[in-house]
């Protein structure tokens, strides 16, 4: 995923949900440098999944996404994070339930921030969901990077009954409904 047509990159911060589902879309965008699942948004430092499931930290499972933003903006970016995931549900996507699922986007710089405010309320004003967006808007928090077994998590554990009946369906979502902006595998 490495992208070396540029050297200004920009950085987003997001959870919606299972990190794995994020992860698996966002490596499939054009324009995304890298992605790495992760935790944010919570008290103490270097926390581990365990620590996260138990809902205990606050953290989020989040994915750090880094992006040309000549390719990509960060609207878009936010447009596919709110296709993707349902941001009316508070601590929860699906079957999972914790805080560590919660809809939140971590604004890493005040252009984010507004952008952000910007695209939920045109989702509000179109009432696309039938239900308020719950998402939070945070500002930047220290990431702590999931352990490696999290990393590029789909790829290499597609036959997982979770990922084909999580992952999967959210990620043919995703490419059917942005099939213009799928990066070119090489």
């Amino acid at each position: 995923m490495n992208d070396t047509t540029t050297s200004h990159r920009e950085t987003a911060v997001l959870g919606g949900g299972c990190f794995w589902c994020l992860d698996a879309v966002f490596r499939d965008l054009d324009g995304v440098a890298s992605v790495e699942s992760g935790y944010a948004g919570g008290g103490g430092s270097d926390p581990t999944y365990e620590d996260v499931c138990s809902g205990r930290t606050g953290h989020a499972e989040v994915v750090k996404v880094v992006f040309d933003p000549a390719k990509l903006s960060f609207r878009d970016l936010l447009t596919v994070f709110f296709t993707i995931h349902d941001p009316t549900t508070p601590n929860r996507q699906g079957n999972d339930v914790g805080t560590q699922y919660r809809s939140v986007i971590f604004a890493q710089t005040p252009e984010q921030r507004a952008a952000a405010q910007q695209v939920m309320k045109s989702l509000a004003d179109e009432k696309l969901f039938g239900k308020p967006i719950v998402t939070e808007l945070a500002g930047a928090e220290p990431f702590y990077p999931a352990e490696g077994y999290h990393q590029d998590y789909f790829e290499r554990n597609g036959g997982q009954p979770y990922c084909m009946f999580v992952v999967a369906p959210k990620l043919a979502k995703f490419r059917k409904a942005f099939a213009g902006r799928l990066r070119q595998k090489t």
